[in-house]
């Protein structure tokens, strides 16, 4: 038989703002020591009232807007009952039946097909405490808290069960977190937990439409866990369904070591989390005006971004997706177009736009993966860049020159004027110094000079590359090639 597969995603993003979500302990806990950005409220001791952060209330909005969602006019907190060490108060603030944000969308494209994936809704609650675990040896084990993640603001994005193969999971999560960063609400961290997604995966015979047994499956912290566990529930539920077992609804971890999902605990039924409205924090009503006014704050977001270079400056499609898919090498994108030392003629912006993005996507990323930094907390500014291709196009140095300055900007800091000065790195311009170069190579070379003057074209690009090697790259090629033309063809040679 024929399947379908049915994914639909939950996902934690925690919002970035100075203080915690009801109390003004500061949100900023990942380098700090454990149980130091603590208070009565966020320890859940007795007596003690929550406020809410308006900060990350209009960042939820922010966000649901930007998921095309509908803003609740009235929206209220609620308890969430449940038992768990990392939970002291016994229950989790959150949002029930009045969340913040219902009933959006967002396009996904996956393999050149565009896809619109439904947006349950988007509600806002706290994170809870951090659980340590440790072996003591001899077979007994314990476990440690950490309070200090307790209660930062944490949004929850539900998605509809609109995804159909592991790779719409993979792109669906890469465009959300592109978007939260964009909007500046969310870091959007796997690794750091700041970006957390629970995928629920069942499959169905092929035409029908209802939901077969799901299992939820956890503990992914990055998009390629996401892709393997599902691709693997994928494999394993088919096989259930083949030698006509029912798969178990139940919450499955993903062990990365193994490859392989594990049972956690059944869900078959519903945990009764015994909701209630929060009797401590008022309802809160959302104006249009306020509504409106937080549209009107939205920054360009990747799509429009996507669009604008493409319109603006005839970019490729793969071009500016790879530029836009990060929102730091955007902006230095951006601001390398908009620098005043950079200014070309109306007509020669467009090839500088090409320039820009081939050094963006080429040798800056790849020096930006070799150290793991994103552009932005990099030595290396948009200013810098442009000086760069200043002197690339007013021929000071040569290409094979550039890259060796980009690397030595990126790692000191210094631009282009300084490395070229320090290095000795100008361009070679008299001809008497290349022609000395030329005939040192064609003296060293005679079976290359051989091979040209038996008719073999390619030789010279073997006799140019020889030269640049002994200028040490400061030849300007096309000189080079010139005098090699003329000293190959003279009647002495």
């Amino acid at each position: 038989m024929e399947y379908e597969t049915v994914i639909g995603l939950e996902v934690h993003a925690q919002v970035i703002t100075k203080s915690k979500m009801f109390c003004p302990c500061s949100s900023n806990y990942s380098d700090a020591s454990p149980n130091t950005h603590v208070c009565p409220i966020c320890l859940g001791m007795p007596g003690v009232l929550p406020v809410i952060n308006e900060e990350a209330v209009r960042a939820t909005i922010m966000t649901g807007l930007a998921l095309n969602c509908t803003i609740s006019e009235n929206s209220k907190f609620d308890r969430k009952n449940y038992p768990y060490p990392d939970l002291m108060k016994g229950y989790q603030i959150s949002q029930y039946d009045e969340p913040f944000c219902k009933d959006g969308w967002m396009i996904i494209e996956v393999d050149g097909v565009t896809k619109r994936a439904g947006i349950t809704r988007v509600h806002l609650e706290e994170d809870t405490a951090k659980l340590s675990h440790h072996n003591a040896g001899e077979g007994e084990s314990y476990s440690l808290v950490d309070v200090n993640r307790s209660s930062v603001p944490l949004m929850e994005i539900v998605g509809e069960p609109d995804l159909r193969c592991p790779e719409d999971a993979r792109q669906y999560l890469i465009k959300l977190r592109r978007i939260l960063q964009y909007l500046g609400v969310s870091t959007g961290n796997m690794e750091e937990g700041s970006f957390r997604c629970d995928a629920n995966i069942s499959l169905r015979p092929r035409g029908s439409t209802e939901l077969g047994s799901r299992a939820e499956v956890k503990n992914m912290n990055s998009f390629r866990a996401v892709f393997r566990a599902l691709e693997y529930e994928e494999k394993r539920q088919k096989e259930l369904l083949d030698s006509g077992r029912r798969p178990a609804q139940e919450t499955r971890g993903w062990v990365e070591e193994s490859g392989t999902t594990a049972s956690q605990r059944s869900k078959e039924f519903a945990h009764d989390y015994r909701y209630f409205p929060e009797p401590d924090l008022p309802m809160l009503s959302l104006s249009r005006e306020y509504v409106e006014n937080v549209r009107a704050s939205l920054p360009e977001l990747p799509d429009a971004r996507r669009e604008r270079l493409i319109s603006t400056y005839g970019m490729s499609e793969y071009d500016s997706s790879l530029i836009t898919g990060s929102k730091a090498l955007a902006e230095f994108f951006d601001a390398c177009m908009a620098s005043k030392a950079s200014k070309p003629a109306q007509a020669a912006t467009k090839q500088r736009a090409k320039t820009v993005s081939n050094w963006l996507i080429g040798d800056v990323s790849r020096l930006l993966n070799l150290n793991n930094l994103e552009i932005n907390h990099s030595k290396l500014t948009p200013q810098h860049l442009t000086d760069l291709l200043d002197c690339l196009d007013g021929e000071q140095i040569s290409g094979t020159v550039a890259k060796k300055v980009l690397e030595e900007m990126f790692h000191s800091g210094k631009n282009a004027a300084q490395v070229i000065d320090d290095e000795g790195l100008s361009q070679i311009g008299g001809e008497t110094e290349i022609i000395e170069l030329v005939e040192k190579v064609l003296a060293a070379q005679p079976q290359a000079v051989a091979d040209y003057n038996a008719g073999k074209q390619q030789a010279i690009g073997f006799l140019v590359g020889q030269v640049m090697r002994e200028s040490k790259g400061r030849a300007n090629v096309s000189t080079v090639t010139d005098i090699l033309r003329d000293k190959l063809s003279a009647p002495a040679l």
